[in-house]
């Protein structure tokens, strides 16, 4: 019912910036954060950013934190993610998710009910 499709990924080099978005589309739940993970080959995925349903929260893993940033337009039905001075090590997909239940901060894949297709970010050294 609830469709999300990422967009925005692609190769850059390290040091470089890429920025990430997600649309929402079909039957979405106001007032419920939204948040975005990752998956590198063998790696679990894991969590990445999470952005409150007004904006006013962020919560950020250690990895990322001072380097991404996570915004949202609920007009557009949309979230983002800037991805500054990018490292090898951020290279994965990066799926974007949503919550249909509330909780504060998610940080958990079962916390979150829908989720896109992925988009890929490779980062070269």
């Amino acid at each position: 019912q609830v469709q999300l499709v990422e967009s925005g990924g692609g190769l850059v080099q390290a040091g470089g910036s890429l920025r990430l978005s997600c649309a929402a589309s079909g039957r979405t739940f106001s007032g419920y954060p939204m948040g975005w993970f990752r998956q590198a080959p063998g790696n679990e995925r894991e969590f990445v950013a999470a952005i409150s349903w007004s904006g006013h929260s962020t919560n950020y893993a250690d990895s990322v934190k001072g380097r991404f940033i996570i915004s949202r337009d609920n007009a557009r039905n949309t979230v983002s993610l800037q991805m500054n001075s990018l490292k090898p090590e951020d290279t994965a997909v990066y799926y974007c998710a949503s919550q249909n239940r509330y909780t504060w901060p998610p940080t958990a894949e079962y916390e979150f009910a829908y989720w896109g297709q992925g988009t890929q970010v490779t980062v070269s050294s």
